[in-house]
């Protein structure tokens, strides 16, 4: 016959075994890039929500409640910065109440904070469209960006919880080396794009045109921002003519009629370009991400 303590015992033991060694840090990110970023430091030390998907405009979000809920909870919150999410992300976050993640606390991370910023203004004219002060905030299509975020966000990952500092390192560690044989096979293939004209709908692929060399010779949006009209699309079509392109790039998001529209008058190819993760099939994480952008613009480099 069983004693008051072993049954005591028994009934506890489930209760033990169901409660994990840690807790996993809440990490809130902006956009699915960073979501993936974090999610490949953090591994399972890490519980990451994203905000947005590869199939969103991110200058274009709501404050739901649903996403306060989720930075009200987070440890720490990661986002690109540069006035990318400047429409949204300072009201979600003083609606949040989180103390811990407010813009210089530890738990705010900036990514586009750690790298060199292109297309920065010489003077802010709200006029000419959706124009950030900081410079282009797109800077997750340059894998060399992705790698200084990666330094900063491993060691603001073990200053937020230093207890597992020492695996954050190691993942880091783990990261840096895969993504930098990445980066050079990434190159090697690139190569043929050197120098390649293009178009671009949106302002969005200046860093990776910076990585590969490529030279964007027209932009369908008359401004940042704003939608492209018949007679600019004409323009632009006419100045094909004295300068011809390869190809037409649109993210993922975007409404492709207008890269359509001009590939169909001029002769060039319209490549959908993923983005961020998710924006394709083929982008499912951030190797993915570049693997697949390069097979698109391989593909239609050779086409032409």
């Amino acid at each position: 016959m069983m004693n008051r303590k072993t049954v005591f015992a028994l009934l506890a033991a489930p209760l033990l075994l169901a409660i994990p060694a840690h807790a996993a840090l809440h990490v809130f990110a902006c956009e699915p890039e960073w979501g993936a970023l974090a999610q490949e430091l953090g591994g399972n030390l890490v519980d990451v929500s994203v905000a947005t998907s590869a199939l969103q405009d991110p200058h274009q979000i709501q404050a739901k409640p649903s996403l306060i809920a989720r930075a009200r909870n987070a440890d720490l919150v990661v986002c690109t910065g540069a006035e990318l999410e400047i429409g949204w992300l300072p009201v979600l976050l003083q609606q949040s109440g989180n103390a811990k993640v407010q813009a210089g606390q530890p738990g705010n991370f900036a990514a586009a904070d750690f790298v060199r910023k292109l297309d920065v203004p010489s003077q802010l004219d709200r006029s000419q469209g959706d124009v950030h002060a900081a410079g282009n905030p797109h800077i997750q299509t340059d894998p060399r960006n992705i790698a200084q975020v990666a330094k900063a966000l491993g060691a603001r990952l073990a200053l937020v919880d230093a207890a597992h500092a020492s695996q954050y390192a190691q993942r880091l560690a783990d990261f840096s080396q895969r993504w930098q044989q990445a980066i050079g096979r990434w190159t090697t293939q690139a190569a043929p794009l050197k120098g390649a004209a293009v178009v671009s709908q949106h302002k969005a692929f200046v860093y990776l045109y910076d990585w590969l060399g490529m030279k964007e010779v027209a932009v369908l949006e008359p401004k940042p921002g704003v939608e492209p009209t018949a007679s600019h699309l004409q323009e632009v079509l006419a100045s094909l003519k004295n300068v011809p392109a390869r190809m037409t790039l649109y993210a993922a998001y975007q409404d492709p009629k207008p890269s359509e529209w001009l590939s169909k008058n001029a002769g060039v190819a319209a490549v959908k370009i993923p983005f961020t993760v998710g924006g394709t099939d083929g982008a499912k994480d951030l190797f993915g991400l570049f693997d697949d952008t390069l097979a698109r613009l391989l593909s239609a480099g050779v086409k032409r």
